[in-house]
């Protein structure tokens, strides 16, 4: 996307990637993914009439000249006139996008989506589609309206498992109960899909593994709290390259156009955190592969560990920074995402490198039951585990969901990971599963918490990304 010199959006279908970072980075759900193109695509002022001298269709079609579009910079317009005599609002300029769209008599129940319960039999008139992909059946019903008001248990699904647009029942379903009779109710709703899914919370996890194993051998060898063992450092480097590539396979696989992957590093908009934490990752694969390399020649024979030692230490060092920036380059991605507020926290760079080190270690201790490795290192890796796991409840409870959120979206995103739909699996798997249980070890801890740490920080992933995705933006 980019902004032409006349102001208007305009977007290039021959160039995105569809990795729909641009949805999450809208906080008015104006973006979606065109299903011919597979590619991002918005209203864009009709460009191609505007280039003609004509109005946008919306404008022409309007027939009580409803909207009005024009130079908001030139005084003489119908549009910047209308906007010096009225009071008019725009949608949330807390967001700091400096919204040019204006609406005169714009009431805030309007004006704000969640100011409005939205369950299904609350609308008046509703195009609801599956929030998630592959939810083949509803989990509230649609009671048909009776005469005296009341509420009927009979009634049909409205959520289907279908592409984005219509439903197959027609666009128009009717909710529960008389019109109108609350105060205020949705009149209409177009329901877009969730754009991010299981491959993100999962790529979370995998590249804090691969970064995880880097940086406590790293540190642990550089600052002599082990010895270096060529067969176990070959081993820790093969299973971090393991899961680099894991995670470009899950980045590529949640992509819309995955065939113009590489557009990521030949035709790169460095603006975005998307781009840099590729090139991060690209950075990091390349010195874990160079560590595998080096550690399994050693083992080997095939060079001298005297040759090796110095190129080791220069391989660790440098391969420090990189990892730390692929473990938390995700929190600038989400920092970047305006339209989802619970993402905007400024503890995630912490929460992600401790995550990192969470993960790391517990692949490293379920390593630790497959091969033979030393006291030392054993120490070192339950020491750091523990630690680890601590810190990321300590992070979790207290900061991320126990400190005030800044915002409305970011307190119900919050309440619905910790009180609503999403309690069962945030305390169950990820605090119980997750991090009490492998606490309860202590430094007793073998493959079994380590593998109970790992699934909760799937599920803690999970219901992160998926609950912000779930709050309307329109």
């Amino acid at each position: 996307m980019y902004q032409r010199d006349d102001g208007i959006v305009e977007f290039d279908p021959d160039v995105c990637i569809g990795c729909k970072a641009c949805m999450q980075a809208c906080p008015y759900d104006a973006i979606y993914i065109d299903p011919d193109s597979g590619t991002a695509a918005k209203c864009h002022y009709c460009a191609h009439k505007v280039d003609l001298g004509l109005e946008p269709a919306c404008v022409v079609v309007c027939p009580e000249h409803a909207i009005l579009a024009g130079d908001l910079d030139d005084p003489t317009t119908e549009i910047a006139q209308a906007v010096a005599r009225n009071k008019v609002t725009v949608r949330k300029p807390e967001q700091g996008t400096a919204p040019r769209l204006y609406y005169i008599g714009g009431e805030d129940v309007a004006m704000h989506p969640t100011a409005v319960d939205r369950t299904p039999d609350s609308f008046a008139w509703a195009d609801v589609l599956p929030l998630h992909e592959g939810d083949g059946h509803a989990s509230h019903k649609a009671p048909k309206a009776t005469t005296s008001g009341k509420k009927s248990n009979s009634g049909q699904a409205l959520r289907r498992s279908e592409p984005q647009g219509d439903p197959s029942g027609g666009p128009i379903q009717i909710g529960d109960g008389r019109m109108a009779e609350q105060m205020t109710q949705v009149v209409w709703n177009a329901q877009h899909k969730i754009p991010w899914h299981w491959q993100v919370p999962a790529y979370l996890v995998t590249k804090g593994i691969a970064a995880g194993i880097f940086l406590i051998l790293a540190i642990s060898a550089l600052f002599g709290f082990i010895s270096v063992d060529h067969y176990v450092f070959q081993a820790s480097a093969f299973v971090s390259v393991f899961f680099l590539i894991a995670t470009t396979g899950l980045l590529v696989a949640d992509l819309e156009r995955p065939e113009r992957f590489l557009s990521i590093v030949f035709r790169p908009q460095w603006r975005s955190w998307l781009v840099r934490g590729a090139f991060l990752l690209i950075g990091f694969s390349g010195i874990a592969t160079i560590w595998y390399a080096g550690e399994l020649s050693v083992w080997m024979g095939w060079i001298t560990e005297e040759w090796f030692a110095p190129w080791r230490t220069i391989v660790l060092w440098a391969g420090i920074p990189l990892a730390i920036g692929t473990a938390i380059y995700t929190a600038f991605l989400f920092g970047q995402a305006e339209g989802r507020d619970l993402w905007q926290s400024p503890l995630l760079p912490l929460h992600l490198i401790i995550q990192s080190f969470m993960a790391g270690s517990a692949v490293l201790l379920i390593m630790g039951s497959l091969i033979e490795m030393s006291d030392e290192l054993m120490y070192v890796v339950r020491f750091t585990f523990l630690g680890s796991v601590a810190l990321d409840l300590a992070v979790m409870l207290l900061g991320e969901f126990g400190m005030p959120h800044a915002s409305e979206q970011a307190a119900k995103a919050a309440h619905m990971i910790t009180k609503g739909r999403y309690k069962w699996q945030f305390w169950g798997l990820a605090i119980v599963v997750g991090h009490i249980l492998p606490l309860a070890y202590g430094m007793q801890a073998g493959w079994a918490p380590a593998l109970a740490a790992l699934i909760g920080l799937y599920v803690f992933e999970k219901v992160f990304v998926s609950a912000p995705q779930e709050l309307p933006n329109s």
